[in-house]
């Protein structure tokens, strides 16, 4: 059985992929290897691609699950090469439900952004 929680932090970064109106091909690819690596099945995730601009961003319940997720959503977000407009306004939306301030978000972006 999948674990909910994990599915659910997946949930969200399909809904990432799909801020910015369209999910690349290499979106994809990195979605379907963390699909992989979470043991989600294919078919599962092709539903979920198929849906990914109805999903409604879902909190983790503890900080350590927080900064894990709010990491991935960058590394996703920045699997194209570029942080899109909408990429940004969402992790700095879903950042601030997170707990994370507005320096701090900024901070954690520039340093991702210094490292390309």
């Amino acid at each position: 059985m999948l674990d909910p929680i994990k599915l659910a932090h997946f949930r969200n970064l399909v809904s990432l992929s799909a801020a910015d109106g369209k999910i690349e091909d290499v979106e994809r690819v990195a979605l379907s290897k963390i699909a992989y690596e979470q043991g989600i099945p294919l078919d599962r995730l092709n539903v979920m691609l198929s849906k990914a601009s109805e999903y409604v961003y879902l909190i983790p319940q503890n900080q350590e699950e927080r900064e894990k997720q709010l990491q991935q959503m960058i590394d996703l977000a920045l699997v194209d090469g570029h942080f899109a407009p909408a990429e940004i306004e969402l992790i700095n939306m879903v950042g601030g439900k997170l707990g994370f301030n507005e320096n701090e978000l900024t901070q954690i972006l520039e340093s991702h952004t210094n490292k390309k």
